[in-house]
């Protein structure tokens, strides 16, 4: 019997399970199937927008759009075409009843559950074919895998060492560009980490500020000390070196935030002259706020399951 057997709703960026079906069956083929929805999960960020998994009894196809990649598990022999508009209900309803800002803040695994209300209304709608009112939506849909086909993936290609770094653009028409190799991501961003960031791009824009104008005195000084630009110029880059190691991973980055605030230190003392005790105040406690923000935003471990 041809029938779908769950779904689920994955953030692409981190594989972050959204939604799922709470009624899946517990065959050891699902339970199989269930592993390599583990393994797609994080690898979503570098694959086609649709794609098709075919595990033996069992497909797995999935589209994404807007940073949320909507999944489903169903019999080898049910229709593609069938399958897709399923996929596409899903995405209007999610993107209907939840916006951006929610999914891409979202920290707790499957905390958008309440959607699996739909997606089994959805499902037992799709598993009746006869009660199935959509010719509408299933010839365009069928037009449109004709134009642009599901990418098909391979078990090998699933279980290889490098995963699916070696996909390029000409193995799948139609799609983006696909990532080279996955990089390690932080947790999700806090308000305090916001404010963080701001600040010390505001004490970089008023770093550099001052060192033109320490460029344009000394032109008209002779006596004046060009180390002061340096000084001024050595701010900035910290400053910016700041947000950067608050927005990406890299190795050693605590230790670089460390130094980076170290020379924050260094560069106002040197600065001493020029700038009142207020200003000092804000410009160290910025960018120890900042070196605060960068420890604390730590990369993301494996998110638990809830045996959902």
């Amino acid at each position: 019997m041809s029938m779908i057997l769950s779904a689920s709703v994955v953030r692409v960026r981190d594989g972050l399970p959204l939604s799922a079906s709470t009624d899946y069956d517990q065959s050891t083929g699902v339970q199989e199937c269930r592993k390599y929805f583990k393994m797609l999960s994080k690898k979503l960020s570098q694959l086609p927008d649709r794609c098709t998994l075919k595990t033996g009894q069992y497909n797995i196809n999935f589209i994404s759009s807007l940073g949320v990649s909507y999944m489903m598990l169903c019999t080898e022999n049910y229709p593609s075409v069938l399958a897709f508009c399923f996929l596409d209900e899903l995405q209007k309803e999610f993107i209907t009843t939840y916006n951006m800002m929610k999914t891409n803040t979202a920290i707790r695994p499957y905390c958008f559950i309440e959607f699996d209300n739909f997606i089994q209304r959805t499902k037992q709608r799709y598993n009746n074919t006869r009660s199935l009112s959509t010719k509408m939506n299933l010839a365009d849909m069928q037009t449109e895998i004709k134009l642009r086909p599901p990418y098909q993936i391979s078990m090998s290609e699933l279980g290889s060492a490098n995963g699916f770094a070696h996909l390029s653009a000409t193995d799948y028409k139609g799609t983006g560009k696909i990532s080279a190799a996955p990089r390690q991501r932080l947790e999700p961003v806090t308000l305090p980490g916001i404010v963080s960031f701001v600040l010390s791009l505001l004490c970089g824009a008023l770093n550099l500020i001052r060192g033109f104008h320490a460029i344009e005195s000394l032109l008209q000084n002779e006596g004046e000390d060009f180390s002061y630009v340096i000084a001024f110029f050595l701010g900035t880059a910290a400053c910016l070196y700041q947000c950067y190691l608050f927005v990406y991973y890299t190795g050693w980055r605590n230790v670089k935030s460390f130094l980076t605030f170290g020379l924050i230190c260094l560069c106002n003392m040197y600065l001493y002259e020029l700038r009142n005790l207020w200003q000092l105040f804000f410009h160290v406690t910025v960018g120890a706020f900042s070196t605060l923000q960068i420890r604390l935003r730590q990369p993301q471990g494996k998110s638990p399951d809830y045996n959902v």
